[in-house]
């Protein structure tokens, strides 16, 4: 079992551990809604260490990255960062991640822990016919996620110009006496910040972010928080709701499909486009209190329509709400119901996002 270098900090703060994709995590310090809350409130601070992190290196690093990423990157300036998803050969997701553009010709792509090795070795097999280096140096950064309205004012005491940084932007910082990458980005919803240092400076920077941000309210908050706020702010998981079976234009994700460039996966997602897409993971909110777990159910009119990719009980919204991937031609309004355990529980397709924070636009 891999450990977070935060993983002694966890154990002295209290925190539930569990097994994530093969790593030590904390699941919840005080409790789930109260991490919730100081997310939409104030500022709380995740340890995301078990991220990936891939640098690709070398002269043909725009154009490798524009052939295995379905989004641009080789529009990006140096200091940007583009969300992309990576498809296989029938448009399958093999994973969503963030590119960072580090130099013209250097980027480091962040994917997701369960799928390090998997994209790796995905990167390297593509490379053979490009001019680039490919290195996983996941255990070469420590990475910690500062989210919620007031993590600009907090963090901007001790990186004086950190108002001028955009979403979706990096730049090099000194935070604390140590040398880091913070970049305006998160998965919250809220405003935020995910610092990139050295794994073995982790600690001392997790420990003065907790401590110098007291006067804001801040607390640690584990992945049980993570969950729900990502899925209040209606941002995929992979794993639950895309993986190699789902396609990108089936999960709402046909905004980072650029079709004007040439892609892996991109011939099998125009067909699906031009035969029209059958299925899509739609927003659902629940009567009741009852939580719609993956895997669950989804009828219309006594037919099943689909499934649960996820679900929770919001405690922004006081709503129970789902993602579903559902077969037909639905609409916002339309009624349905969710097999809970043996009940039948009604449920309404809504618009999403389901919740809409501080985050920041381009």
């Amino acid at each position: 079992m891999n450990k977070t270098p935060l993983y002694e900090s966890h154990l002295s703060l209290g925190a539930k551990m569990v097994d994530f994709a093969g790593w030590l995590m904390p699941l919840q310090y005080e409790g789930i809604t109260a991490e919730v809350m100081a997310v939409r409130r104030n500022v709380a601070v995740f340890d995301v260490s078990h991220m990936g992190e891939i640098i690709v290196e070398g002269e043909d690093t725009a154009k490798f990255l524009d052939h295995i990423l379905t989004n641009n990157f080789s529009t990006l300036k140096v200091g940007q960062v583009v969300y992309s998803v990576m498809c296989n050969q029938n448009g399958g997701i093999i994973d969503d991640l963030l590119a960072y553009r580090l130099g013209e010709n250097k980027a480091m792509l962040v994917v997701n822990a369960a799928n390090t090795k998997k994209d790796y070795e995905w990167i390297v097999q593509n490379a053979k016919n490009f001019k680039v280096t490919v290195k996983d140096e996941s255990f070469s950064f420590g990475l910690i996620a500062v989210q919620g309205p007031t993590s600009e004012s907090f963090l901007s005491k001790y990186l004086p110009d950190l108002s001028t940084l955009g979403y979706y932007s990096f730049a090099s910082y000194v935070l604390f006496g140590k040398n880091c990458l913070v970049s305006r980005t998160g998965y919250t919803g809220e405003d935020g910040f995910e610092i990139y240092c050295k794994w073995e400076e982790t600690p001392f920077i997790w420990e003065q972010l907790l401590d110098r941000g007291k006067e804001f309210g801040i607390k640690p908050a584990g992945l049980g928080a993570r969950d729900v706020c990502r899925l209040e702010a209606s941002y995929m998981l992979y794993g639950n709701d895309i993986d190699e079976t789902v396609t990108p234009l089936e999960a709402g994700l046909g905004w980072t499909v650029k079709f004007e460039k040439d892609f892996i996966g991109k011939e099998s997602l125009l067909k699906q486009k031009e035969n029209g897409v059958k299925r899509r993971i739609r927003g659902l909110k629940l009567d009741g209190r009852r939580i719609a777990r993956h895997g669950m159910k989804v009828y219309k009119d006594g037919v099943e329509i689909g499934y649960i990719t996820s679900g929770t009980f919001s405690p922004t919204l006081e709503e129970s709400i789902a993602f579903g991937m559902l077969y037909g031609d639905l609409k916002v309004g339309d009624e349905v119901q969710v097999d809970v355990r043996g009940s039948m529980v009604l449920a309404k397709i809504v618009k999403l996002p389901f919740y809409r924070g501080t985050v920041k636009s381009r």
